[in-house]
């Protein structure tokens, strides 16, 4: 296996200099949000498509949420195996959470005055384990941070959200897709889902960048740890595995599947 990669890995390196990185396209609309109306286009923004919208008036006035667990809306993920699409819902409610509760006060059940985090993925294109592990190998005689991924293998994550008042208006909106660069930082992974789940994160980012009004300050994590229900904040074994690998493993990164509602 070690000598089969250590053969592919030229031929990696060939075709992903041979490719300028490009930003990622735009995903139609995934028929989530309660409204597309107003979203916005952010531009400059070389790997990741973005499209949100805000009233910072209502934003402003709302501090108290409840963060739903995430959906996967119809035809995202055909062909990927149930338990990894639950990888994937679990991480992004993970990371949405984590990022809501250093902007709102995050509550550990609905209720009738708060308002609501609602998010859904779209749309997920595996990682090709293959390539990844011989992208592995070639980044092993690559010096510094970049890296490259064998072309036709990197992996895609498109999701949305929004923030609903308590009286059902939809305050902010976000639609959001990230695919994996074949020349760049992105990390390849053994897992289909390996680019996915760590898009998840940048996902979690934007909602919190995209709801929380501009002059809202992050504040300090809550004790207890409002986001505790969705798995560990902080998981340092995942950098280890990277540094030693090359690779992206899930289970090193504290990923923690959604369980059934």
């Amino acid at each position: 296996m070690t000598h089969r990669l250590l053969r592919t890995a030229p031929v990696i390196l060939a075709g992903a200099f041979a490719l300028a990185a490009c930003q990622t396209a735009p995903v139609a609309d995934g028929g989530f949000l309660q409204s597309y109306d107003s979203l916005q286009t952010k531009e400059g923004t070389l790997r990741v498509s973005i499209r949100d919208r805000r009233d910072d008036t209502a934003a402003q006035a709302i501090e108290r949420v409840f963060v739903e667990p995430s959906v996967l809306t119809a035809g995202a993920a055909d062909g990927i195996a149930p338990a990894d699409v639950a990888m994937v819902l679990g991480e992004v409610d993970r990371q949405v959470c984590y990022e809501i509760s250093e902007r709102f006060t995050v509550l550990a059940a609905p209720a009738p005055d708060a308002a609501r985090v609602r998010a859904a993925v779209t749309r997920i294109v595996p990682t090709e384990p293959t390539g990844s592990g011989a992208a592995a190998v070639a980044n092993f005689f690559i010096p510094g941070p970049i890296g490259v991924r064998a072309p036709g293998t990197t992996g895609t994550l498109a999701a949305e959200a929004e923030l609903i008042a308590v009286g059902g208006t939809q305050v902010a909106a976000l639609a959001w897709a990230r695919s994996a660069n074949v020349v760049g930082m992105d990390t390849p992974s053994l897992s289909r889902v390996g680019d996915a789940l760590q898009f998840a994160e940048l996902f979690g980012d934007q909602v919190g960048d995209s709801f929380a009004p501009r002059d809202r300050k992050v504040r300090d994590i809550a004790t207890p740890d409002p986001c505790e229900r969705f798995g560990p904040r902080n998981q340092p074994g995942g950098f280890i595995t990277r540094a030693v690998t090359g690779l992206y493993v899930p289970q090193t990164q504290g990923v923690r599947p959604q369980t059934p509602q």
